[in-house]
């Protein structure tokens, strides 16, 4: 059973956003908190094996660092759904991956340094997988929102 406590809920409220740009950011979420950097760490690593958090980590605008990103839209046979999603969660620029209820039923984002590496990472998903039809669908406008999490 994934459980939290009081302490790991705290801990997963402070890391969601303003993330200290600090050689040693939990150091600083640890004073914030009350609590020791070692046990910070200790918890985020048990709660990361529980899968109660994915990851930590920055995140960017695609344009503004001069990278490309598209969200890509697969029919893939439902007896090959976990054989596709394991062969896409290994290309470098996959960021999310998730199935869907649709005649289009897995899909994902690719970031690349170009629309033309974009293009050749998802030909490669193609052929090794078997999947021919997977939809590139660039974005003409990006609309960010927050999501913070209150736990």
């Amino acid at each position: 059973m994934n459980t939290m406590d009081d302490i790991d809920k705290r801990i997963i409220n402070r890391v969601q956003s303003r993330f200290p740009i600090d050689e040693r950011p939990f150091r600083v979420i640890a004073e914030q908190l009350g609590l020791g950097e070692a046990e910070v760490i200790e918890r985020l690593k048990s709660l990361k094996e529980k899968g109660i958090i994915r990851r930590i980590g920055g995140n960017f605008r695609p344009e503004k660092v001069g990278f490309f990103s598209t969200l890509c839209a697969a029919k893939v046979p439902f007896d090959k759904i976990e054989a596709f999603a394991e062969c896409v969660n290994g290309f470098t620029g996959v960021t999310h991956n998730y199935v869907r209820d649709h005649e289009f039923n897995v899909w994902f984002t690719v970031i690349a340094s170009s629309v033309k590496e974009i293009e050749d990472t998802l030909k490669k998903i193609g052929s090794t997988t078997g999947v021919d039809t997977i939809l590139n669908l660039p974005a003409t406008r990006v609309f960010k929102i927050s999501a913070q999490f209150t736990v």
